[in-house]
């Protein structure tokens, strides 16, 4: 799926969902693309995501705003198991999560 898809009130879809948790993790361009992904519905933007660093110590913060699509497309996120095991830095009370975007070494 290279566009995800939203029901008629915003949500993402069942597939969108499914596409998030199959998401193929075999490198930092991988963790980049689903990243994007993510972020192109993600609700609430301009105040729930935020990067700093760059390189290898490169993060990113999302907030859920207590949206239950975003609930949804982070519970997505933890059934992608390579990406939760490579990425997933931090869970927080309020639905605050920090992710590390580049855990891959450059060879």
């Amino acid at each position: 799926m290279n566009q995800p898809t939203l029901d008629p009130d915003g949500y993402p879809t069942e597939e969108t969902l499914e596409a998030i948790t199959k998401w193929p993790i075999r490198n930092n361009s991988d963790i980049a693309e689903l990243l994007g992904f993510v972020e192109s519905i993600w609700t609430y933007r301009p105040f729930a995501i935020q990067t700093e660093g760059d390189g290898k110590d490169r993060y990113i913060y999302v907030a859920t705003s207590g949206w239950s699509g975003n609930e949804s497309i982070i519970a997505a996120l933890e059934q992608n198991m390579m990406f939760w095991l490579l990425c997933w830095l931090e869970s927080r009370r309020g639905g605050g999560y920090k992710f590390l975007t580049q855990p891959f070494k450059d060879k």
